[in-house]
């Protein structure tokens, strides 16, 4: 089944749209508790972040901006990345 369009649909719209047309959507089981799930990760992102300061050793500070330089983003980026993944986590502790 094709949906008569009336809009102008970028690619990825498109794409979108195709794809549920050839029936590749599936029902999320518990579709209520994966919707919360993801409501809960999105207003914990999305929340506006807050500055803070902290105080590293010279060495620390620097291997984290050589790190953060050769992934071409921020060291600041980073650095909130690493405390984000240890407070939810995602990383193992020593």
């Amino acid at each position: 089944m094709h949906i008569q369009q009336d809009y102008n649909l970028d690619k990825e719209e498109q794409d979108l749209l195709d794809s549920y047309e050839r029936g590749e959507w599936k029902t999320i089981k518990n579709f209520a508790a994966e919707k919360k799930r993801y409501q809960q990760a999105a207003r914990y992102t999305l929340s506006k972040p807050k500055n803070i300061n902290i105080r590293l050793q010279v060495m620390s500070l620097e291997r984290i901006k050589s790190k953060a330089a050769s992934l071409g983003i921020p060291y600041q980026t980073l650095a909130s990345s690493i405390l984000h993944q240890y407070a939810s986590g995602q990383t193992i502790t020593p």
